[in-house]
């Protein structure tokens, strides 16, 4: 039988770190999704209020950015919040195409109680906190070089 009859090992799917780190994505936001529904958040949610509470007033643009997505994308998740009192979307008084995303007191209250969030992420890990940090480290480091490698 010829060599290309036998996939190599690695063409298996347990061999992929694409596979590793997609699944292990999925498994993150299946721990996330019980306790972001106490507090009525999506995970996508959760990640636009994570970089709000951090600073305050950012054009959609720039929280697009910060959260390496599309602003299309972006636009129903913040316009659920809004809905939902947590935020509200102004236009820009100096050129109206630009839109700020201010917090509401709702909001801003809202940080309290999810700061035991990342406490319950390391639980479940099952990993020390210094362990989770060099992970998270090196995940940052491969993301950034294959963004080098676009």
């Amino acid at each position: 039988m010829a060599e290309q009859d036998h996939p190599s090992d690695e063409l298996e799917l347990d061999q992929q770190l694409c596979f590793a780190l997609h699944s292990t994505s999925l498994a993150m936001t299946r721990v996330y999704k019980p306790l972001l529904k106490a507090l009525g958040l999506t995970y996508p949610q959760y990640l636009a209020m994570l970089i709000l509470w951090q600073q305050d007033g950012l054009t959609v643009g720039a929280l697009s950015k910060r959260l390496m997505t599309d602003p299309g994308s972006l636009t129903p998740v913040l316009k659920r919040l809004e809905a939902d009192g947590r935020l509200k979307r102004v236009r820009a008084e100096h050129d109206e195409r630009v839109v700020q995303v201010w917090l509401t007191t709702q909001g801003r209250e809202l940080k309290a109680r999810a700061s035991h969030i990342p406490g319950c992420m390391i639980d479940a890990s099952a990993h020390s906190p210094q362990e989770l940090l060099a992970l998270k480290e090196a995940l940052v480091t491969l993301r950034e070089q294959l963004h080098k490698a676009l």
